[in-house]
């Protein structure tokens, strides 16, 4: 990334040094930036300082950031189960627990290891090594359909279609609580979070867009079973708006409670249905993916309570 050069301007209340550049630079987390500082990466006026230290008007701070390493990343042979294949794309239908590519802690396993083997190296490289083929993702602890494209041409036509949400992208959950409407619409923007820079939240000040709408598909004791439809696709957005609205989903320790009294891993959330223009065929093809054997228990379950 380079070098950086914030100049704190007249006005602006002293801060710590480490939430400061926190606030400046959003695609770096506190806690890199605490190394950073750490490894005098990071002077104030030509000086190397701590990461208590408190930037006033009028100081000028430079920020060095690692060039980052590109990894090599290898094929694996994982278990796929594809919904869709062609010479241009295929539809998976990603488990619970796979990342989807590689990231700090995650460089193998992933579904992009899978797909790099399963297409013999056949990806699109737009994203660049790490996210071969990938043109939208979805959570780790997200169940269903994900497109993968295996040529340039395709991942463009695809990504412009995602750019002007015309993506048909319908997910299942269950909420914690009893949604009072049984069809809605959350029209709130999504950012990160002021304070815990790994989590998002509905944020006016410097969220994006973000719309999603529900339908409730059936109501137990505490929980509802819902259907939403994405408008945008923000990251985590389902799982923000619909806790924003005070009904987390079932299993999401980060957006809602701790408490698992189904001992779930991770939300409730899968990926039911995606559908778009087909780049190749120029015709609207749509795609269904099953709900995991997990989802389907705990309905049973709910049903009997």
């Amino acid at each position: 990334m380079g070098q950086r050069v914030f100049l704190v301007a007249p006005g602006e209340i002293p801060s710590r040094i480490d939430k400061y550049l926190t606030s400046k630079e959003e695609s770096l987390s506190r806690s890199y930036l605490q190394k950073l500082l750490k490894e005098q990466q990071v002077t104030v006026n030509h000086k190397s300082v701590k990461a208590n230290y408190k930037v006033v008007p009028g100081d000028e701070i430079i920020l060095e950031v690692p060039e980052p390493q590109e990894m090599e990343i290898l094929p694996e042979d994982l278990p796929l189960s594809i919904l869709y294949e062609d010479e241009y794309l295929l539809v998976v239908d990603k488990p619970k627990g796979m990342v989807v590519h590689p990231a700090p802690g995650h460089y193998t396993g992933t579904l992009v290891n899978g797909i790099l083997y399963h297409c013999q190296g056949n990806l699109s490289g737009i994203n660049g090594v790490l996210r071969p083929g990938i043109v939208h993702r979805i959570d780790r602890d997200t169940t269903g359909a994900l497109v993968v494209c295996k040529s340039d041409m395709a991942h463009q036509a695809l990504a412009a279609q995602l750019k002007e949400h015309s993506i048909h992208r319908r997910y299942q959950a269950v909420t914690v609580g009893a949604l009072p409407n049984d069809t809605g619409t959350i029209e709130a923007p999504i950012g990160r979070h002021p304070v815990d820079r790994k989590k998002m939240a509905v944020n006016y000040k410097n969220g994006k867009p973000a719309i999603t709408h529900y339908q409730v598909l059936e109501r137990f004791k505490g929980y509802t079973y819902v259907e939403c439809r994405l408008e945008t696709g923000r990251t985590h957005q389902i799982r923000v708006h619909m806790a924003s609205i005070g009904h987390p989903l079932l299993g999401d320790a980060v957006y809602g409670s701790a408490k698992n009294p189904f001992h779930l891993e991770g939300q409730t959330l899968h990926a039911k249905s995606l559908g778009f223009i087909h780049p190749q065929k120029n015709c609207y093809v749509e795609f269904q993916a099953p709900l995991p054997a997990y989802f389907t228990e705990l309905l049973e379950k709910l049903r009997k309570q």
